[in-house]
């Protein structure tokens, strides 16, 4: 991939996820969706259909994706975000299922290429390009690692961010599957870590990729 080709996929990539999973993070952090043109032009987005959830006895929503049959334990309804990613030689479809809760926000997304189309790396990078899109203030990725996930790799990393209501901090990955990149995200004041580490790690524990 040469050096122009990369930035430019990074920078729909950006635009398209800042667009995306503009409902996923808390409306605290101002990350709403860019009012630029390029950016809308990049990705469209458009309410759909409540996901599938049953409520198990603990309180959290089972929420599925139903073309991929991904499924995650929310604290919560979760609302729903799809749009379209141009890349090369057409477009990739994304949907991402958010929760708010008082901590702050949680949730995942699925887009629909194959995991190794990008590197988990350029995911993670266009993912921080798109929260200076939209005016949400800095971020910045810390402790970035491997991993793996049932035989599947992964990228972990730590964020920390400041915008206009004051320090943010949250924790990401990025899983790879043969059909799919997924994405699991909790964000959300950095007064509330401690709650906001166990949610991710409950979100992180109930992803099921078929």
């Amino acid at each position: 991939m040469t050096h122009r080709s990369r930035t430019q996929r990074l920078a729909l990539l950006s635009a398209s996820t800042a667009l995306v999973t503009g409902g996923l993070l808390p409306s605290a952090t101002a990350f709403a969706a860019p009012a630029h043109a390029t950016a809308v032009a990049a990705a469209a987005a458009a309410p759909t259909p409540t996901p599938t959830s049953t409520r198990p006895a603990q309180g959290a929503v089972k929420t599925t994706d139903p073309p991929s049959g991904i499924t995650a334990q929310l604290p919560g309804k979760a609302k729903v975000r799809m749009g379209a990613i141009p890349m090369e030689g057409g477009s990739v479809d994304a949907r991402v299922y958010g929760v708010e809760t008082p901590d702050g926000a949680t949730g995942f997304a699925v887009y629909d290429m194959p995991g190794d189309q990008i590197p988990l790396e350029d995911a993670l990078k266009g993912f921080v390009d798109a929260y200076g899109l939209t005016g949400g203030g800095t971020l910045t990725t810390e402790n970035v690692h491997k991993t793996t996930v049932d035989g599947r790799p992964a990228l972990d990393a730590s964020l920390t961010g400041e915008g206009p209501d004051g320090p943010a901090v949250g924790s990401i990955r990025f899983i790879s599957d043969d059909d799919h990149l997924v994405m699991a995200l909790t964000y959300g004041p950095e007064a509330k870590q401690k709650d906001l580490d166990a949610t991710h790690q409950q979100l992180l524990n109930s992803l099921q990729i078929p």
